[in-house]
């Protein structure tokens, strides 16, 4: 093994992964590590896909969007498509998380007045209680 390859336990390590999970992006070919023998291989190249992928993961995009994104590095247009494509995934995902967001504010504060009117309900119970005593 050389400085330039990685075992799948040392790609485990190094990203915070489980060799469960790195087969599984091989067999959704997001991954092509080198084969020795029963040995897989994982290359710069890899482990630069690897980031990528746990990025777009944490962004939201679907494994389908990433692998597209990943096939359009080699198109020989310095990238300018792969990146044109990946701001307009991005904006379409920014603007579903911001809906998101204002869905749970909106729900967080009907939350907040649901616990103050019981709150308010349980309290003044109490206090009759207290008075009929």
């Amino acid at each position: 093994m050389s400085e330039e390859t990685m075992t799948i336990r040392q790609m485990c390590d190094a990203f915070d992964v489980t060799p469960r999970t790195l087969r599984f992006y091989e067999s959704k070919e997001l991954l092509f590590p080198e084969r020795a023998g029963q040995k897989r291989l994982f290359t710069k190249r890899d482990r630069a896909r690897l980031k990528l992928i746990m990025r777009g993961k944490r962004f939201g995009f679907s494994l389908e969007e990433i692998r597209q994104l990943l096939d359009l590095y080699h198109l020989g247009d310095q990238q300018q498509t792969q990146l044109a494509r990946t701001v307009a995934i991005a904006r379409d995902r920014l603007a579903d998380m911001e809906r998101q967001r204002d869905d749970l504010i909106q729900t967080i504060n009907e939350m907040k007045m649901q616990l103050e009117w019981g709150e308010k309900i349980l309290a003044s119970a109490a206090e009759q209680k207290k008075a009929a005593e």
